[in-house]
């Protein structure tokens, strides 16, 4: 018999971190700890507030039942979790942990021998222009190949500039740069707004206008001199046959998975197939997840064998992360194995 609990924890960000929804300073998360005859599974179902489509008044009661019905088995629980995809990805992961050999090793590959790494884009987050300006410098100074940098939220021209700096000085060749807009686009001139931004040589921009808006989507994926991905557009969307209604009529360049917010490894393979069915291409990100979650967004992503820039780099944004072998060097993710887990909450 599994015995299952689940903790609270709250991730502290060193520096306060500016999106389109506001300003992040602390991002809560939950860990499934399973027990079954000494033997540890850890996962962690990283809810994010304002974003998951699971952030319900209900969601710890569901944790709750998901460890006291912990013994139904996997299938039959994602099954009754599918409005809770933070809480199917927890699962996944200590289930798969749990019968480990090693317990942070979900999927052994040469990655988590420490052989090969996984190429990220660095993030750059929001903020008045110098601050973005220093974090851009620290990222191309740090080795990375390709930036992501977060738009919408301040003055557009000044964003322009800011990017127009960048190509200035290093060329589409030496440096790939991919812009989110989370949605701060309005229909009307988004177009617009992608016209001017594909001057830039830009590789793509992730939500440019709000989710939900399929024909508007739709048609701006027709239309557009730059390749869109979608992100947000993917959240709270739960059959196969809704999933293929929103590829099928956007026609998307590009789509992007947050395990966390679709549905785990199971969610996230749907959409995988979808999109390679349509000739869409694919990325994977983190949603700020501690290192528990990173590690196994990590180690499935590696399984995938995908050439892109993946959006992995987050586990350096906390005080009190998790202490992983997970160290980012020259703008790839690398599992150290001389460095420790210590996961002691």
């Amino acid at each position: 018999m599994i015995k299952a609990e689940y903790k609270k924890y709250t991730l502290n960000f060193k520096n306060p971190s500016g999106t389109s929804r506001g300003i992040l300073r602390t991002k809560e998360t939950y860990f499934i700890i399973l027990n079954e005859n000494d033997k540890i599974g850890i996962g962690e179902t990283g809810l994010f507030r304002g974003l998951s489509i699971d952030d319900l008044p209900n969601y710890e009661e569901k944790l709750a039942w998901a460890c006291k019905n912990i013994n139904i088995g996997l299938q039959k629980l994602l099954f009754e979790l599918s409005n809770y995809p933070s809480i199917q990805f927890g699962l996944e992961q200590a289930i798969l942990s749990l019968n480990s050999n090693n317990k942070f090793e979900l999927f052994p590959s040469n990655f988590t021998k420490g052989k090969e790494a996984i190429p990220i884009n660095g993030l750059v987050w929001m903020g008045d222009k110098s601050f973005m300006k220093s974090q851009i410098k620290d990222k191309l100074a740090s080795g990375f190949s390709c930036i992501k940098m977060k738009i919408g939220a301040i003055d557009f021209d000044t964003e322009i500039e800011l990017l127009t700096s960048i190509r200035k000085e290093f060329s589409s060749k030496e440096i790939e740069l991919r812009v989110d807009a989370n949605g701060a686009f309005l229909p009307e001139n988004a177009l617009e707004k992608l016209k001017t931004l594909s001057e830039l040589d830009l590789h793509s921009i992730e939500q440019p206008i709000k989710q939900g808006q399929l024909q508007e989507m739709a048609k701006l994926c027709e239309q557009t001199p730059l390749p869109i991905a979608l992100d947000e557009e993917l959240i709270g969307v739960f059959s196969v046959e809704d999933k293929r209604k929103v590829i099928h009529t956007i026609n998307p360049q590009y789509i992007i998975l947050k395990p966390s917010l679709v549905g785990g490894f199971a969610g996230s393979s749907e959409w995988i197939n979808l999109a390679e069915e349509n000739n869409s291409g694919w990325w994977i990100t983190s949603a700020l997840e501690s290192n528990i979650g990173l590690n196994a967004i990590a180690q499935f992503t590696y399984t995938l064998q995908s050439n892109l820039p993946q959006g992995l780099g987050t586990g350096s944004l906390f005080t009190n992360n998790i202490q992983s072998p997970l160290e980012v060097k020259e703008g790839t993710l690398h599992y150290n194995n001389n460095l420790q887990w210590n996961f002691n909450i």
